[in-house]
């Protein structure tokens, strides 16, 4: 659910509907996994083989998927007594959760934290365990950090003191419009450790800050702006300086994530598509525009310089739409979407 799906959830108070479940085959270079609905973000548990996905399908919070065999499960949590706020009302249900942007962080040997951007009766973010020493990972719920009133998360990130950062995509009183026309739109919020509540980073406002990474030391944001179709880097020490940014690229770039080489990894949907009224802007309908099929697009990005190198791109498919994010896995490029009913894989174009 990025920016298009988030703006339809704001404007209907529910998901996107999906068309019935389509054939499982390939399409061209493309191999699909069928079944896992609105995978709209994937991460993979540091040191195994194990992908968990955020989930839309009903009843369904998590996707637990084997990256070798490609088999997959919903993946259920458990709940502790521990709370990470004090002002965290109390654990969810799965049926009271809406999952969606995902950040993992290796905490020990066989353990990680799972950071989830949620929706549905709360805006928080959760807070959940991850124990990968057995067969398979298994979730335990720890606690929540509610989101300021009138705020609706979109990507977060968890840092090794702590500290929580999340993007908001519409402060209160913005518009989609608004953001179309590139003004700032989103925020950057921080929740540093002891801190009660989230607070406002300044100088981050963005057109549509969507996807949010940071540096391995901690020291550097990177924080898609959707509105711009561009990502830039901030330092934490100076928020209120831009440090420098991507290029205006050829699609909206949604989820960003650090991959095993130390680059950023982004994707989205081809921007400029003729049957699909062109380049998204308020002039269009955002069913319509979601219901189009559009090519993606996937970039590894350097951190230093900012510079992209393609290293997936399909045609729009019959099947596949909407994508949100790649996940670099081995020689495997793994996309998800905010609206459909499988994960893409294609092959990781090397650089």
């Amino acid at each position: 659910m990025r920016l298009i799906s988030m703006l339809l959830l704001l404007l209907s108070g529910s998901g996107l509907a999906w068309a019935g479940e389509a054939p499982c085959t390939p399409e061209g270079d493309v191999q699909f996994i069928c079944g896992a609905h609105e995978a709209e973000d994937l991460v993979l548990v540091p040191g195994t083989r194990w992908i968990i996905a955020s989930g839309g399908g009903e009843g369904t919070n998590f996707y637990l998927i084997d990256s070798v065999s490609r088999a997959w499960r919903a993946l259920p949590f458990s709940l502790s007594q521990g709370s990470s706020s004090s002002r965290c009302p109390g654990p969810p249900t799965p049926a009271n959760l809406q999952t969606h942007g995902l950040h993992i962080r290796a905490s020990g040997p066989g353990r990680a934290m799972l950071h989830v951007v949620g929706h549905g009766a709360r805006e928080a973010i959760e807070a959940f365990e991850v124990d990968s020493s057995g067969a398979a990972p298994v979730l335990k719920w720890t606690g929540c950090i509610p989101l300021p009133q009138g705020m609706a998360g979109n990507s977060v990130v968890a840092l090794a003191d702590g500290t929580v950062l999340t993007t908001v995509l519409f402060l209160p009183g913005t518009t989609f419009a608004d953001a179309m026309n590139g003004k700032p739109t989103g925020v950057v919020l921080e929740r540093r450790p002891g801190a009660a509540q989230f607070e406002v980073v300044r100088g981050t406002e963005l057109a549509a800050n969507n996807g949010l990474e940071v540096s391995p030391d901690g020291r550097e944001l990177y924080v898609v702006s959707s509105g711009l179709r561009t990502i830039v880097a901030f330092t934490r020490s100076n928020p209120a300086k831009q440090l420098r940014s991507t290029r205006t690229l050829p699609f909206t770039p949604d989820n960003v994530h650090l991959g095993p080489d130390g680059l950023l990894y982004t994707a989205g949907m081809a921007s400029d598509v003729p049957e699909c009224g062109g380049v998204p802007g308020p002039q269009h309908d955002l069913q319509k525009l979601a219901a189009c099929p559009r090519g993606s697009i996937a970039v590894a990005i350097d951190r230093g310089t900012l510079k992209d190198t393609v290293v997936l791109q399909t045609p729009a498919l019959r099947t596949f739409s909407n994508v949100t994010l790649v996940l670099p896995v081995g020689t495997e490029a793994w996309l998800g979407t905010f609206s459909g009913d499988r994960i893409a894989i294609g092959k990781l174009r090397r650089r």
